[in-house]
């Protein structure tokens, strides 16, 4: 196999042609990192409290809503509860679709253009 065929691939796969991470291989020590970006899963008015606390401490959080689109006054009331929280801290907040929020926290804007 040819190192272009091994860049482009030729459609086949096999278990062998992945490999296994072990994520104590990796450094997850925390630093000195300015921001940290939290992954999120908003199933209820309770869910918001820790996405708050996130973005009131400069955090970034992608917040994953599909578990509230049977709920419309929910999705509305949280959504609007959110966007208050990041005019609170000049932040920025979009919905990516119908199954994700993104908050930014303080001085962070967020594009509305893909790059590509």
């Amino acid at each position: 196999m040819g190192i272009m065929s091994k860049i482009l691939g030729n459609g086949q796969r096999s278990t062998e042609d992945y490999v296994e991470l072990n994520l104590d291989d990796f450094d997850t020590a925390q630093g000195d990192a300015g921001m940290t970006v939290h992954i999120a899963e908003i199933a209820g008015q309770q869910d918001v409290i820790a996405i708050k606390d996130a973005v009131y401490d400069g955090d970034f959080v992608i917040a994953d809503i599909t578990r509230l689109r049977t709920q419309d006054r929910t999705v509305e009331h949280i959504v609007d509860e959110l966007q208050q929280v990041a005019r609170e801290v000049d932040g920025d907040i979009v919905q990516k679709g119908d199954d994700q929020l993104i908050l930014a926290p303080t001085g962070v804007r967020i594009a509305r253009q893909k790059l590509n």
